[in-house]
């Protein structure tokens, strides 16, 4: 996919942070939208249905959190990477933007520079999805790569894009032990900075939502999937 058609959408309260931020990314030759607050970034979303969403958290009207757990929950976004542009760092704000189904936490503030770079990065999974689409059938559960969902005894299980992600790397190998840096590389990329909680709060989720036997913790090491 060429530059041209990568379309990005930019979403933060602030005139000047979407000035700078989409003046850098236009410069690469990206198409770029922006929005001022979590409403407006929902009709963008379906209007444009970007590739990616650079998306503050704290904003009026509907903060970031709200608007991605929204837009996670639009069927033709459901491929869409979003990541939060975010001052806000503590521990409990990135697991509640990955729960609300962000993909990536980016820290105000950034150079310029390192933020080209970083949406680069982020963009690279579109080429390792593209490449990446065989669907699975394992222990009676149908998962549909290209689509994004998850059919177990008849019942079809909706995942955000992560643990989706997450759960499709596991049941590749069943019985493998995938180590924790693996993982990270693998689902989240290598080049993308996660806290050490962020791996179990997914797998936490999976549990709940397709089966608690089905993950097994290997400790000090990593995860497995078996039935």
């Amino acid at each position: 996919m060429k530059k041209k058609d990568i379309k990005i959408l930019l979403v933060d309260d602030e005139a000047d942070i979407l000035e700078i931020v989409g003046y850098n990314l236009s410069q690469e030759g990206y198409q770029i939208f922006t929005a001022e607050n979590g409403k407006k970034a929902i009709e963008k979303a379906k209007k444009h249905q970007p590739h990616l969403i650079i998306m503050d958290v704290m904003m009026p009207e509907m903060d970031g959190m709200e608007a991605c757990e929204i837009i996670r929950k639009t069927p033709e976004l459901s491929q869409t990477i979003i990541t939060f542009l975010t001052a806000r760092n503590e521990d409990y704000s990135l697991v509640a933007g990955f729960d609300a189904g962000a993909d990536d936490y980016i820290s105000k503030p950034i150079k310029p520079k390192v933020l080209v770079s970083k949406v680069k990065a982020l963009l690279r999974r579109l080429k390792d999805e593209e490449s990446s689409s065989e669907n699975l059938s394992v222990g009676g559960i149908e998962i549909n790569r290209e689509e994004y969902k998850i059919n177990k005894d008849g019942e079809e299980i909706i995942l955000p894009r992560k643990e989706f992600e997450l759960f499709y790397l596991l049941a590749s190998k069943p019985g493998k032990v995938f180590k924790r840096e693996e993982i990270l590389d693998k689902v989240w990329g290598n080049e993308v900075v996660v806290g050490g909680r962020t791996i179990d709060v997914h797998i936490r989720k999976l549990r709940e939502k397709i089966g608690e036997d089905l993950f097994k913790t290997i400790k000090g090491v990593g995860y497995k999937f078996e039935f």
